[in-house]
């Protein structure tokens, strides 16, 4: 991305996030319970982005430079998110997700705990490899792995228990 200003840079930056909304979405919807929510996040994140824009050196990184700030956006979503349960609410909302039926895969990976949604959703729908995935998380390669491999494990056991239910 050309960093020489006017409505040219305007252009490129909107064509890389257009580009990339879809992944960003994605990226941000594994983290957090809701579209809403993760379509603030993504609003968060282009509007980072912008400001930071002159940080992107590689109009190549461009993809994983969006997906880094939109993760660290939907982190940062969440924690001020966090409400205050009280016990009658607690019922209702643990039976919910494990009564409700599984029928399509990313139904499936939402209801994943949100770090192995997190890794699942770059690894296998955004096609980023262990190392870029890793950077992205601010974790350990290692870590990352071994939250693929419990999140198939879980998935495979959602997936069997739909069928035989």
């Amino acid at each position: 991305m050309e960093l020489a200003g006017g409505d040219s840079l305007r252009e490129e930056f909107g064509a890389l996030v257009t580009e990339h909304s879809r992944s960003m979405f994605r990226a941000a919807r594994a983290l957090l319970d809701c579209d809403a929510d993760a379509e603030d996040a993504v609003g968060e994140a282009i509007l980072r982005a912008w400001r930071k824009r002159e940080q992107l050196r590689d109009p190549a990184a461009g993809r994983a430079w969006l997906l880094k700030i939109t993760v660290n956006c939907a982190y940062e979503q969440r924690r001020r998110a966090a409400r205050l349960l009280y016990t009658d609410q607690v019922e209702g909302i643990a039976g919910d997700a494990e009564d409700r039926p599984v029928s399509h895969l990313w139904e499936a990976v939402l209801r994943l705990p949100g770090d192995q949604r997190a890794v699942v959703t770059l690894y296998y729908y955004e096609d980023l490899p262990v190392k870029e995935i890793a950077r992205i998380l601010g974790v350990a390669q290692g870590t990352v792995k071994s939250r693929l491999g419990r999140a198939r494990a879980r998935l495979k056991q959602m997936l069997r228990e739909e069928e035989d239910p």
